[in-house]
C-alpha cells in the first residue's frame, strides 16, 4: 500500500470515528433536552395540582366556617326550594369598619360599593347559578324595633345595588335584618360595635 493511499485509509478512519462522536453527542444532547423539557412538564402539572388543591382546601374552609346566621340562611332557602344543590359556598362581610356606613344611615358609601363591585365580580367569574341571602346588622345602640329596621334597609339597599349595577337578578336574592341581635363581637367596646354593624351576603347553590 502507498503512502498515498495509507493517509487516505486513516483520515477516511478518523472521519468515521469523528462522525460517530458527534452523532453520540448529538443523541446525548437530544436525550438531555428532552428530559429537561419532561422535568419541567412535570413540575408544571405538579403545580397547578398543588394550586388545584389550596383552592379545594380554601373552599373546604370557607364551607366548614359557615357562621350561624349562614346556616339559617341555607335552611330558610332550602325551605323556599331557591337551591340547586343546597350547599353553603362561602359568606363575604362588609363590617363597618371598612364600608363606614353614615350613623343611622342606609344610603350605600362610596367604599362600600366597591367592595359590592368586588363581589359582583367574583360571581361573575364563578358563573355559577348561586342564590344570595343579603343579611342586615347592627349594633344594640338604640332601640330594638329600630335597629331591626335599619339592618332591613341596609340590607335592601345592598340588593337594589347589585341588581342596578351589576344585573344580578332581584329573584336570586332575598334581604332580612337581623338587627342588635346576632352580634359577632362585644357591643361593650367601640370595636365590637364596629364590626357588628354589617352586613352579610351568604352566597349559596
Amino acid at each position: 500500500m502507498t503512502k498515498r493511499r495509507q493517509w487516505l485509509v486513516i483520515c477516511v478512519a478518523l472521519a468515521i470515528v469523528a462522525s460517530g462522536c458527534a452523532s453520540k453527542k448529538y443523541v446525548s444532547t437530544e436525550v438531555g433536552d428532552v428530559e429537561t423539557r419532561m422535568t419541567e412538564r412535570v413540575d408544571g402539572v405538579e403545580s397547578q395540582v398543588e394550586a388545584n388543591q389550596t383552592r379545594l382546601d380554601k373552599h373546604e374552609k370557607e364551607i366548614g366556617e359557615a357562621s350561624q346566621t349562614a346556616q339559617e340562611a341555607l335552611d330558610r332557602a332550602l325551605a323556599a326550594g331557591k337551591l340547586a344543590e343546597g350547599k353553603f359556598l362561602y359568606e363575604t362581610l362588609l363590617t363597618d369598619e371598612n364600608v363606614r356606613f353614615e350613623f343611622n344611615q342606609a344610603d350605600l358609601t362610596e367604599p362600600a360599593m366597591g367592595e359590592l363591585d368586588t363581589f359582583a365580580q367574583k360571581l361573575a367569574t364563578d358563573n355559577a347559578n348561586v342564590f344570595i341571602e343579603i343579611q342586615g346588622h347592627t349594633d344594640s345602640t338604640g332601640d330594638e324595633e329600630y335597629n331591626l329596621g335599619l339592618g332591613e334597609r341596609r340590607a335592601e339597599a345592598t340588593r337594589r345595588y347589585l341588581n342596578m349595577s351589576h344585573g344580578v337578578p332581584l329573584h336570586r336574592m332575598s334581604v332580612i335584618s337581623y338587627g342588635e341581635s346576632a352580634p359577632i363581637a362585644d357591643n361593650g367596646t367601640r370595636e365590637g360595635r364596629s364590626l357588628n354593624r354589617r352586613i352579610a351576603l351568604v352566597v349559596l347553590q
